[in-house]
């Protein structure tokens, strides 16, 4: 029986996640299987796999063809890696700690890499943050320094208006003080 590692579709429309599947190859894609190993789902950043790596690697070694994806999957999981070690430890290249001491050593440099991603993400995101916050702090004090002339204008026109209004009452004042000069000196005469 021909034996192929490949994905299995869960999920809504738009949403799909998927379980790692071991089935025959004449098998539809979400028909029958034999096996479980894991599940993958696409739809978080970076992409999430949850792998039985021991029983992947024993399905590859006994010649489970994976789909292409399902490759890239186990092979970002290291399983090909264990595979290729373990037949070096067949061929006699190396015993079995070693290939563990490497699989190991390559396990903590990818996590290494990935600290790093995060570390990166997370710089470009507060950089990113400082830039948006330098932007809105400057389109604040232009509406702050727009507003602050706006006022001061209308305090300007509103103390030129006092300012004429106090000059239009004097003047009448001054003409009611004329007028009344006027018509008491004529009286007295």
């Amino acid at each position: 029986m021909a034996t192929k590692i490949r994905l299995q579709r869960h999920g809504r429309k738009g949403y799909a996640f998927y379980t790692i599947v071991i089935a025959d190859v004449r098998a539809p894609r979400d028909g029958k299987f034999t096996e479980k190993i894991g599940t993958y789902n696409p739809n978080t950043n970076p992409a999430t796999v949850d792998l039985k790596f021991d029983r992947a690697l024993y399905w590859v070694e006994v010649g489970a063809e994976p789909t292409d994806t399902v490759r890239n999957i186990l092979s970002k999981e290291g399983v090909y890696l264990m595979k290729h070690l373990r037949g070096g430890v067949k061929k006699g290249a190396f015993d079995e700690a070693a290939a563990e001491a490497k699989f190991s050593a390559w396990k903590a440099d990818k996590q290494k890499g990935l600290q790093a991603i995060e570390a990166k993400k997370a710089a470009d995101k507060k950089a990113a943050d400082a830039v948006r916050l330098a932007a809105e702090k400057k389109t604040n004090e232009e509406i702050a320094k727009k507003v602050a002339e706006k006022k001061a204008a209308e305090a300007a026109a509103k103390a030129e208006a006092e300012a004429a209004a106090r000059a239009e009452g004097q003047a009448a004042e001054n003409a009611e003080a004329a007028v009344s000069e006027q018509t008491e000196t004529p009286a007295e005469a």
